[in-house]
C-alpha cells in the first residue's frame, strides 16, 4: 500500500470543499469523506454499509470488518447522522448509504472503491496532499491522538494488534518522540 497522509483538522474542511466544488452534481464524495472520517472504517466496509445496517434508534452500527473478520460497534455521531438522514431523504429507495447512481453501475450497488480513490487523489493533488481512501481512517486516529486520546483506545478502535502498529499508522515517528525531550524540560 502506498503511504498516504492523515490530514489535520483544518485540512478536513478544505478537502470537503474541493470534493463539493469538483462534484457539483451531488454530494456523494464529500459525504463519503465526512462519514469516513467519523466512522474510521476501511473503504470496503464503509461503502458496503446498507441503510438497513444502521440502528438509528440507538445511533450505532454493528458490523464485521471484512479484512480482520472482527466485530465492530460504531457510535453514529451527530455529524454522521446528519449526512445519513440527508442521504436517506434524497434517495429513499437506495439500498446502500453510498449507492452508485451512474447508468454504468450495476443496479443497487455501492459506489466503487476505484471511483472514490480517483476523486480523493485528485482533491489531494489540488491541495498538495497525498490522500486516498485510507486517509479518512488515518485522519481520525491522528486527530484523536492529538486531542489526547490514549494510544490504547485508538489501537482498540482500529483493531490493531499492538500499540506500535497504531503509532506507526497514525504517523508518530522517532523525531516526534525525540521532540518531547525539548518540549518538556523539568
Amino acid at each position: 500500500m502506498k503511504l498516504v497522509d492523515a490530514v489535520n483538522v483544518s485540512e478536513i474542511e478544505s478537502v470537503s470543499r474541493i470534493l463539493l466544488k469538483d462534484n457539483k452534481q451531488n454530494r456523494l464524495y464529500a459525504d463519503i469523506w465526512k462519514v469516513g472520517i467519523n466512522f474510521a472504517l476501511r473503504i470496503g466496509d464503509l461503502l458496503n454499509i446498507k441503510f438497513d445496517d444502521l440502528d438509528l434508534i440507538n445511533n450505532e452500527i454493528s458490523l464485521i470488518e471484512q479484512k480482520t473478520t472482527k466485530p465492530r460497534l460504531i457510535k453514529i455521531n451527530v455529524a454522521a447522522l446528519a449526512i445519513i438522514q440527508e442521504r436517506r431523504a434524497l434517495y429513499p429507495n437506495d439500498l446502500y448509504l453510498f449507492q452508485a447512481h451512474s447508468n454504468r453501475a450495476k443496479k443497487d450497488s455501492p459506489v466503487s472503491t476505484v471511483s472514490v480513490s480517483r476523486v480523493f487523489k485528485a482533491a489531494g493533488d489540488r491541495l498538495g496532499l497525498k490522500i486516498n481512501t485510507h486517509s479518512m481512517r488515518k485522519t481520525r486516529g491522528a486527530a484523536m491522538y492529538q486531542a489526547g486520546t490514549p494510544v490504547a483506545v485508538i489501537q482498540k478502535l482500529f483493531n490493531h494488534a499492538s500499540e506500535a502498529v497504531t503509532l506507526r499508522y497514525i504517523g508518530i515517528t522517532q523525531a516526534d518522540i525525540s521532540q518531547t525531550y525539548d518540549d518538556l524540560v523539568l
